[in-house]
């Protein structure tokens, strides 16, 4: 987030220019929020509302983008380097361009650097990007159909594992709980913590219980409704949780 020392009002969508690593930046509101003083430091500080200065200059940079973008792809080519271009970003004075792209391994691309440098004349930054920060950059829609959570507001990346859709009894092998980066769907983790606390209480399946009807095997449980599926020897129940006990 960034400070709004100057208290300016302004409205989502609206364009501001911001201090951002000691260079001027132009962005966008997304919201306004009062921030508590134990949050980590702002980011930057809003200097003031884009004017017709500044928006001219982002669109002249904008252009520059694309075509830094098409002349570099063109010069990856010519090097024959394994690497693919993800997106170009200009610094808003001009003075930097940044290639941001995805390589299954490292890449030697000085050669690239010079000529990239020589096209532009400036500054010029390779930077390497996994994945996840992959789908950020290029966007697009969720399985819920939502904008993506990392492009919207999701800001860190968290580990997502499998022990996550485990115990939030997804299939192992489906195909549903990838997002658009190809890697576990960042939202597994948004119930976990719900899941870790409601199955607390509950046997985990496999496991061998007492029930009114005698010893069986859990083979299902279902926390939402607290019930558990129990197999026998012959045939299978359904229990309330309560009706569970350890052998």
């Amino acid at each position: 987030y960034y400070a709004n020392p100057q208290g300016l009002s302004l409205v989502p969508g609206e364009l501001v220019v911001v201090n951002h690593d000691n260079s001027m930046e132009v962005g966008v509101v997304s919201r306004e929020r009062t921030i508590e003083t134990r949050k980590p430091a702002a980011s930057g500080e809003i200097l003031r509302k884009a004017g017709d200065e500044e928006l001219n200059r982002l669109q002249a940079n904008r252009r520059r983008e694309e075509e830094a973008y098409w002349a570099c792809l063109e010069l990856v080519g010519k090097h024959e380097l394994q690497m693919s271009l993800v997106d170009v970003e200009a610094r808003y004075d001009g003075s930097k361009l940044t290639f941001f792209f995805t390589a299954d391994k490292r890449v030697d691309f000085r050669g690239l650097v010079r000529d990239l440098a020589t096209m532009f004349k400036g500054r010029i930054e390779m930077r390497q990007i996994g994945v996840r920060d992959e789908a950020r950059k290029v966007g697009g829609f969720g399985m819920c159909g939502r904008e993506l959570c990392c492009v919207t507001w999701l800001r860190e990346f968290e580990p997502i594992t499998l022990k996550m859709a485990k115990e939030q009894n997804l299939s192992m092998t489906s195909n549903k709980m990838l997002g658009l980066c190809g890697r576990l769907m960042c939202c597994l983790m948004y119930e976990d913590a719900f899941y870790q606390e409601t199955a607390r209480d509950m046997p985990r399946v496999g496991s061998v219980v007492r029930t009114p009807k005698g010893k069986g095997t859990v083979y299902k449980v279902d926390i939402f409704h607290r019930k558990v599926h129990v197999r026998f020897a012959e045939g299978h129940a359904e229990f309330e949780v309560s009706e569970i006990s350890e052998p």
